[in-house]
């Protein structure tokens, strides 16, 4: 498969994604982390869903397009690893996380943190929405849309 139809088939399954669990997500109090904001895309898709919540983002620059970047105070500049852990206890509605590199050696030292994290930023029975698998003891994997291939994008609640 081609670069280019691995990245359709990956932004495809995050809105997929994104999409089926809004229903979810509006029930639920708390804010809408995004950990990575790249150039704001899904960011801007999570306004558009969750148009009266809170969205903080968080990436270790800002590069988005100006009309997908959060105001100041909802955009935390650092690495992700360290700048999120001061909002742990947050009770977010929904982490998305959508950090990996592609690089299995790269993304396996990220998952060495990365559950812990988002079990610590959610919200108990708030979602978690990731592009890599999160294994941890208080994360119950959901399953996906059924136009979402498995192992392409990863949802679990907070128990």
């Amino acid at each position: 498969m081609s670069r280019l139809d691995s990245f359709i088939r990956r932004v495809t399954a995050q809105r997929d994604v994104l999409n089926h669990i809004s229903d979810t997500v509006r029930e639920l109090p708390g804010p809408v982390l995004e950990l990575g904001l790249g150039n704001g895309r899904t960011y801007d898709h999570l306004r558009e869903r969750f148009p009266d919540r809170r969205i903080i983002a968080f990436d270790r620059a800002s590069h988005a397009y100006k009309a997908s970047t959060p105001d100041p105070e909802n955009m935390i500049i650092g690495e992700i690893r360290e700048t999120a852990q001061s909002f742990t206890g947050i009770d977010a509605a929904l982490v998305h996380a959508d950090i990996g590199t592609g690089y299995p050696d790269q993304d396996a030292i990220t998952q060495t943190w990365l559950p812990q994290l988002a079990a610590g930023l959610l919200a108990r029975h708030g979602i978690v929405a990731s592009g890599l698998a999160l294994d941890h003891p208080a994360l119950e994997l959901l399953p996906l849309p059924a136009s979402v291939k498995p192992g392409r994008y990863f949802l679990y609640r907070r128990r």
